[in-house]
């Protein structure tokens, strides 16, 4: 029975680079045409195979829904959690996982830093939209008329002198997190806070969530905290790994991102040197 589940469960990937006929079936399975017929007429009345006209086989429609379906019950939040607790350990700042869902971004999962001075934040509250790490990384990640639209609808609070002021600057910004992959928040909800973040990727290449490190500028600087993003990225590199079930996950080819190793950003100590000088 192992054996008959074995070959069945091979005709999948087979089929899945492109339609094929029954010989050339039996051929890369390794069995007679009999066994390759009766593989393919199981498969046939469960959806998971579908014969076309000119006697080839491809991979059937029910085959697509139940892939659909897996993916919509994924519960990110769940797979994401242990890796957000383990960056914890590692830098021991206040670590977030937030999505986008009805033109808000939310945040899902947190968990606390290890110093006394802690953020203010809290699971299922919106973030500040037009400056958190989380958010740009969500809405750089929107088409392009979408993200527009978005951008010109929304206000722009001036939190702070570092906030973003208006949706022009906003598209500017978004676009420069599309291309290089992260995005950071220097002071522009809170003069005090900083925070480094990086998109979790769904097998689309298309970013379903992203995770942030974030801290007061009194535990840890802006570029101390900047120095951090390699492994904030690699911990979303290995959500969505997970998530997408060991598959490996890139950036839709129009969005390669930059090799962590390549981090230029420039801190608002950084900016005011320039300024100065």
């Amino acid at each position: 029975m192992s054996q008959t589940v074995d070959r069945a469960l091979s005709i999948l990937p087979l089929l899945a680079e492109g339609p094929a006929n029954l010989e050339q079936v039996a051929t890369r399975l390794g069995v007679h045409k009999s066994t390759a017929l009766r593989l393919l007429r199981t498969l046939h009345e469960h959806g998971m195979v579908y014969r076309q006209q000119d006697q080839r086989y491809r991979l059937g429609a029910r085959l697509f829904a139940l892939a659909q379906e897996a993916v919509e019950n994924l519960d990110v939040r769940e797979i994401a959690h242990p890796h957000l607790i383990a960056l914890n350990e590692r830098c021991g700042h206040t670590v977030h996982l937030a999505v986008y869902e009805e033109n808000e971004v939310l945040y899902i999962d947190k968990v606390e830093s290890r110093y006394p001075v802690r953020m203010y934040s809290r699971i299922g509250k919106p973030v500040a939209i037009t400056v958190a790490a989380v958010a740009k990384l969500l809405l750089a990640d929107l088409p392009e008329p979408e993200r527009r639209t978005l951008a010109e609808r929304l206000t722009y609070p001036a939190y702070t002198p570092r906030s973003t002021p208006n949706a022009a600057a906003f598209l500017k910004e978004l676009a420069t997190v599309r291309e290089q992959g992260w995005a950071t928040d220097f002071g522009g909800h809170e003069e005090s806070i900083n925070c480094v973040g990086a998109p979790i990727r769904g097998t689309d290449g298309r970013v379903v969530a992203a995770c942030s490190v974030s801290a007061p500028n009194v535990v840890v600087s802006a570029e101390e905290l900047l120095s951090l993003l390699p492994l904030v990225r690699r911990t979303a590199e290995e959500i969505s790994r997970e998530y997408s079930g060991g598959a490996p996950v890139s950036a839709p080819v129009s969005d390669a991102s930059q090799n962590p190793s390549q981090v230029t950003a420039e801190t608002p100590e950084k900016k005011a040197e320039k300024s100065s000088s």
